[in-house]
């Protein structure tokens, strides 16, 4: 009999315990909640934000000018070369040249250019794949990226 009385004790002192953390967990909820003012102004702060239209994209977009042979004879017919990120897509490479160079772009041309195979000796390995994009400017506009 001694021993089930024990086990009792314990038990109450578990539920005592259990109801304490039970009631510590219910005044930190409370502590929590934020007064209805605070949400109004919240909403406010999210409505004058910018529109996401307004955010500058360049940097996340635009990699750098591509120099090569073909893109010195393109740059006579006003398109340009870029190396842009994988992710761009034709309106944000748009928009980041229209931005960083300030000039009207007519067409932009995006084309993935394939990884390659390349081997140093025994040991083979892949050159990375990029996505380069074609811009086509209006009449009377360049983009000075070799001073000449």
């Amino acid at each position: 009999m001694g021993l089930f009385k024990k086990d009792k004790k314990e038990q109450g002192l578990k539920e005592e315990k259990r109801i304490k953390k039970e009631k510590e967990k219910s005044t930190k909820r409370v502590v929590e909640k934020k007064p209805k003012e605070s949400v109004s102004i919240s909403s406010e702060v999210k409505k004058d934000k910018t529109k996401k239209s307004d955010i500058k994209i360049a940097p996340a977009v635009l990699s750098r000018p591509q120099i090569t042979e073909k893109a010195t004879l393109l740059q006579e017919e006003n398109q340009y070369i870029f190396q842009v990120f994988k992710t761009a897509t034709k309106p944000e490479v748009k928009k980041s040249v229209e931005e960083v160079y300030n000039v009207n772009v007519e067409k932009v041309r995006i084309i993935n250019v394939d990884r390659k195979k390349k081997r140093l000796g025994r040991t083979t390995g892949w050159k990375k794949g990029y996505k380069k994009a074609i811009v086509t400017l209006k009449k009377g506009q360049e983009i000075e990226i070799i001073p000449r």
